[in-house]
C-alpha cells in the first residue's frame, strides 16, 4: 500500500532527514479525501518506522487539488520552460520527446 511505499522512500533517504521526513507526510490528491485516510497513514506508519520516530501526517483541506495547485506553480517557472513539450513536438517525435527534453 502507499504506506509500505512512503516507508521505503523514507528509508532510502540519509539517516540524518528520516525524523524530518516522518513529520512532515503531506497527503495529497484527490483520493485522499476518503474519510479516516490520514488516520490509517498515520496508524500504518507508526508500525512500520522505529519506536522513538514521531510521525506527522499533514492533510491539508485543499489537498484534493495539491496536484494541479503544483503542477500549475512548477509550469510558470522559467527555469521549465525548456522542458514544455509542443503538441507538434508531441507529434513528431512521440513518447520519447518526454525523456530527450525531460532527463
Amino acid at each position: 500500500g502507499v504506506h509500505k511505499l512512503t516507508f521505503q522512500s523514507i528509508m532510502k533517504c540519509d539517516v540524518d532527514i528520516r525524523k524530518d521526513l516522518y513529520n512532515n507526510i503531506v497527503m495529497s490528491g484527490g483520493t485522499t479525501m476518503f474519510n479516516g485516510v490520514a488516520e490509517r497513514m498515520q496508524k500504518e506508519i507508526k508500525a512500520l518506522a522505529p519506536d522513538s520516530m514521531t510521525i506527522k501526517i499533514i492533510a491539508p483541506p485543499e489537498r484534493k487539488y495539491s496536484v494541479w495547485i503544483g503542477g500549475s506553480i512548477l509550469s510558470s517557472l522559467s527555469t521549465f520552460e525548456e522542458m514544455w513539450i509542443s503538441k507538434s513536438e508531441y507529434d513528431e517525435a512521440g513518447p520519447s520527446i518526454v525523456h530527450r527534453k525531460c532527463t
